[in-house]
């Protein structure tokens, strides 16, 4: 890899600044305006954690901001993560009403961080209280957002939760697999340590379920196991040189930058090639641009249609001058020792079905990161029923296995998102409490 040249530290800083600039006082109050507080708001509907989204939008307007965060924290106690990462333009801005008559909708998570923030940034005291102990424990497998959401919810429903965690940090995804100008001033942390103050969570790191964590005996220690393990393993390509220097897995390429506070350190490719058409991959593609890479293409066997990144995403990268092509499937990677070129074959549907054409297309290349998705390490899932490649659950968030629930990226719930991942987590709680304790079952 060859250092970032002619970019300045100053560029690089400015590239790894906060993406979206927060709201002000006077900003947020002007655009809370804008909300017409509907009854049986379909913004609601399309937040997979159900915020109150009118309400908190009065709240901020009626300047009352800690009463506008306990409303979101109260549904998703994330609501800082997900108001900077989560997709608002496709849920809850999209069922904004205001499309209709002023063809903008109501900037919803910016107001959410506006709020968010206020009270994490306050030293007022704590919103959430613990109630009574039940005397009951029980063990999360991973502190991402699906774990933390559920330890969250069941240290407030009086349970002792250990939380067992791989990393030497908390937060999953949040804290190792979001870009780092989403995430600025090591907010997933931040966020972390608001969640543990309700008390009665320890987290314990480096524990590998498989190796020095038994699920057998978890079982066996306490009274219930939630798994929220995320998608442990990642897609390959399947070509005999992936092995050659310059190739990388994104996700470790982005975990390196989050992980790394002065980003004018890193190197990266001249010409860097990014295989996907995921948000990961837009991730990948835009930090090594803004890293300082000359060319980066962002290759994707299908249509833009197909794409699971969204649009506003594709067309971020587009502007931070990422070449999207379209209908390339790579079938070869070449070099000596560090990887010098990749070869593509050009794609169409024919009959319903994606093929090759058999026209190819090279691309010269010191570095190609894959994104071509993740999957379940069902290797240390003895005995648990995998189905479609996610662990199976029934309505309650149960396992096969009796008192061991799933949540999160681990589960097939439709979308591989943070905010789908806290509801996991938060109705898997209320579900352990129902089933295991006798406690009255809250639909949430």
């Amino acid at each position: 890899m060859s250092t970032t040249g002619k970019v300045t530290i100053d560029d690089i800083n400015a590239g790894f600044g906060d993406l979206h600039k927060p709201y002000n006082k006077s900003q947020a109050l002007l655009e809370a305006s804008r909300c017409t507080y509907c009854f049986d708001a379909p913004c609601i509907k399309a937040c997979p954690t159900g915020i109150d989204i009118p309400t908190f939008i009065h709240q901020i307007r009626t300047q009352n901001v800690k009463g506008a965060a306990k409303t979101i924290l109260s549904e998703n106690i994330m609501g800082g993560t997900c108001a900077r990462a989560c997709p608002t333009e496709v849920l809850c801005e999209r069922a904004c009403v205001r499309h209709h008559d002023q063809g903008k909708p109501v900037e919803i998570g910016l107001l959410q961080r506006f709020a968010v923030d206020h009270l994490l940034d306050s030293s007022e005291e704590h919103p959430f209280v613990r109630a009574s102990d039940t005397g009951k424990n029980i063990a999360v497998v991973g502190a991402g957002p699906a774990g933390l959401s559920c330890a969250h919810r069941a240290a407030l429903l009086g349970h002792k939760i250990t939380v067992f965690e791989a990393k030497p940090k908390p937060g999953g995804l949040n804290e190792y697999g979001l870009a780092a100008y989403k995430m600025v001033d090591d907010f997933a942390q931040k966020e972390v340590d608001f969640l543990l103050g309700i008390g009665g969570i320890e987290i314990i790191y480096e524990q590998y379920l498989g190796q020095n964590l038994s699920l057998e005996k978890l079982r066996s220690e306490f009274d219930a196991v939630f798994l929220g393990i995320g998608l442990g393993l990642c897609n390959q390509l399947g070509l005999e040189s992936e092995n050659l220097s310059g190739v990388y897995d994104a996700i470790d390429f982005i975990e390196q930058l989050r992980q790394t506070n002065d980003k004018s350190t890193l190197s990266v490719g001249q010409n860097v090639v990014v295989i996907g058409g995921g948000n990961t991959a837009i991730d990948a593609a835009i930090q090594a641009k803004r890293l300082g890479a000359k060319n980066v293409t962002l290759a994707y066997r299908r249509g833009e249609d197909n794409m699971t990144a969204t649009d506003w995403e594709i067309d971020l990268a587009r502007k931070n001058g990422v070449d999207v092509r379209l209908w390339l499937s790579p079938i070869e990677l070449s070099g000596e020792a560090h990887v010098s070129s990749i070869t593509f074959e050009q794609t169409t549907i024919e009959a319903g079905r994606l093929i090759g054409t058999g026209i190819h297309e090279k691309i010269e290349t010191d570095m190609v990161l894959k994104a071509v998705g993740q999957k379940l390490n069902a290797s240390v899932l003895s005995d648990i029923v995998i189905e479609g490649g996610k662990i199976k659950i029934n309505d309650k968030y149960q396992t096969s296995i009796p008192g061991v629930y799933a949540g999160g990226d681990c589960i097939d719930t439709g979308e591989d998102l943070t905010v789908q991942s806290v509801e996991d987590g938060k109705r898997a709680a209320h579900a352990m409490g129902h089933t295991l304790f006798g406690i009255e079952f809250k639909e949430v």
